[in-house]
């Protein structure tokens, strides 16, 4: 048992509270005095004013003070607005009024202070009402290394390391600022316009030399633009890789930005010299100028990235300006694309057929078989529509072997209507993918057996350039439906590679003369000997190779006539007939076709 002194009890440190009685006591005998609140106000460290509720400064401290310029005292009554400008901003003079009213409880905002010195500083204003009395209290933070700080943090992740120049990022955020601004500015020119650029090569460059080359010349890039570009105010970018961009504010026109584009294509292709080291590189343009109302940024990149691929497209080492009527053909070949896969599953296609005459006696000897696709929103479209994108995108496959059926079992089923008179042979288009992406030989076989069309009735026709090119696989193919008793026919000859060598080699049994040579007939008047020289000894060495020669776009008859002359065998054009559907060549089977 612990000891106590006197019977007394336990001593204040023991008894619980004992100590905090006794702070108390302590803090009863020495009460804190408004003096020293004052005190402690004035030699604050932090700026501080209180304010009355019209925010006149009623006291501040040295803090305050030497923060505005001036002694506290002589900044009694002066209205607190004027000392920090608050009135410049409609915004923050109404907050600011608020909180002096008791209609909010903070206000704050960063403003630009001058010093009486002539010195600036950025400082934050922080305005509160005072707790149970009226009036505010306002201080004031000088905020200048933090948003020092802060303006350097935002210029590195705002600017490419490696050229130094604006990024994607600053790029787009001038860019949309601009199309802003000059929307509701009305001495703006309203305009605006876009270089999009493209090291033609770079690539090459990287993968040979390293990506430290590569860097060094980038940033060479970028202090070419810049010289060239630079005088005049413009923006200049690296979006990305080795894509840069020069945006055109406030735009006088088309002519102004192409010759931005101009003058940096130039400067481009001066060689570059890398620590004795000598490049040469050139750049592909995308040119866009145009009104800012109803332009948004995405819409105008994305009208410079079009413009720049076909800037790569037309051979690279130039400038392209946007053409609205290229750009809907390429949103409506891009449309078509998407959807021709199922159409052909929808039943959109249909066939067409063009007599093939013979010159001789015009009688329709064959048709060709031309594809039409009855799109739903653009209507009927001709082969050259659909064609090229079916065989890039390799649903000419299933179109081509769509086609070939459909054409043997109508050209069969003239046979039954008409059994007095001699057949037509049908003449299908075939592309060279189909030869390599399917089994023509088993498809042609198959489609014959199905429509009990006999071999010699059908026609394949393929271009020049893709016979002559034949080898391997495409030729073993042709030959192969030869020998089955299936006409090959050149299609467009005279317009390729025209090796006559070759074409002995080749189980051909056809040759379709290019229609350039047909219409070089037109002038009846005064015909070019020439033209017909040329005509009359591709006719007369086909015949001696076995083959017999179209004529294709026959259009007159004096045209007719000449071809007949030099010993043409059949011919095909509007003379004769256009396309037309099946129902309308049972009429011609019989009726010879004048010329």
């Amino acid at each position: 048992m612990r000891a106590t002194t006197d019977g007394a009890g336990p001593t204040d440190a023991e008894a619980p509270g004992g100590s905090r009685r006794r702070i108390a006591e302590r803090d009863d005998r020495t009460p804190v005095e408004p003096r020293d609140y004052r005190t402690a106000f004035a030699s604050a460290p932090a700026a501080l004013a209180l304010l009355d509720r019209e925010g006149l400064v009623v006291l501040a401290n040295t803090a305050f003070a030497a923060l505005i310029g001036g002694e506290p005292e002589a900044l009694r009554a002066r209205p607190a607005a004027d000392l920090l400008d608050l009135s410049c901003d409609r915004r923050a003079w109404h907050a600011y009024h608020e909180v002096l009213h008791g209609r909010r409880s903070r206000f704050r905002c960063t403003r630009r202070l001058k010093h009486t010195d002539g010195s600036v500083l950025w400082a934050e204003v922080t305005v509160a009402p005072l707790a149970g009395r009226p009036g505010v209290v306002l201080s004031v933070t000088d905020v200048g290394e933090r948003r020092e700080l802060r303006a350097r943090l935002r210029h590195l992740q705002m600017h490419d390391a490696v050229t130094l120049l604006p990024n994607r990022a600053l790029f787009f955020e001038r860019l949309t600022a601009a199309l802003e601004s000059s929307a509701y500015d009305h001495g703006s020119t309203g305009r605006i316009g876009l270089c999009y650029l493209d090291l033609d090569g770079f690539k090459a460059i990287n993968d040979t030399l390293g990506h430290r080359v590569g860097d060094r010349l980038l940033a060479a890039v970028a202090g070419r633009l810049t010289e060239c570009t630079g005088p005049d105010g413009h923006l200049v970018a690296r979006l990305g890789g080795d894509e840069f961009a020069v945006l055109v504010e406030e735009s006088t026109g088309t002519e102004q930005v192409t010759s931005v584009a101009a003058t940096v294509l130039a400067a481009l292709q001066r060689p570059f010299d890398l620590d004795g080291q000598r490049l040469s590189v050139s750049a592909s343009i995308g040119v866009v100028e145009r009104a800012v109302a109803g332009t948004s940024a995405t819409g105008l990149m994305q009208a410079a990235d079009t413009t720049l691929y076909w800037a790569k497209e037309d051979g690279k080492a130039r400038w392209t300006l946007f053409d609205p009527e290229r750009n809907a053909h390429r949103v409506t070949r891009q449309a078509l694309a998407s959807t021709l896969r199922p159409a052909v599953e929808r039943g959109e296609f249909a066939l067409e057929y063009q007599p093939l005459v013979g010159l001789a006696d015009g009688v329709t000897r064959g048709v060709e078989a031309l594809v039409r696709w009855n799109h739903p929103e653009f209507g009927t479209l001709t082969p050259n529509r659909f064609v090229g994108i079916a065989e890039e995108d390799g649903s000419i496959v299933q179109l081509g072997r769509w086609v070939l059926r459909t054409a043997c079992r109508q050209a069969r089923q003239w046979q039954r209507d008409h059994p007095g008179a001699p057949p037509l042979f049908v003449s299908v288009n075939v592309a060279v993918r189909q030869v390599w992406d399917s089994d023509l030989v088993a498809d042609v076989a198959e489609i014959l057996a199905e429509t009990g069309l006999a071999p010699r009735l059908l026609q394949l026709e393929l271009t020049e350039s893709a016979v002559m090119g034949s080898a391997g696989r495409p030729l073993q193919a042709l030959q192969a439906l030869s020998d089955m008793g299936v006409q090959i026919a050149i299609d467009d000859f005279g317009t390729g590679y025209s090796n006559l060598a070759y074409l002995s080699r080749l189980p051909v049994s056809v040759l379709k003369l290019d229609g350039s040579f047909v219409r070089g007939f037109q002038d009846e008047a005064h015909p070019n000997p020439a033209d017909e020289t040329i005509v009359e000894a591709m006719v007369q060495l086909a015949h001696r190779l076995g083959l017999t020669v179209t004529a294709e776009c026959v259009e007159t008859s004096g045209q007719a006539a000449r071809l007949r002359r030099i010993g043409c065998d059949t011919g095909q054009g509007w003379l004769y007939s256009r396309a037309v559907p099946p129902d309308r060549i049972g009429e011609l089977i019989s009726a010879p076709l004048s010329a």
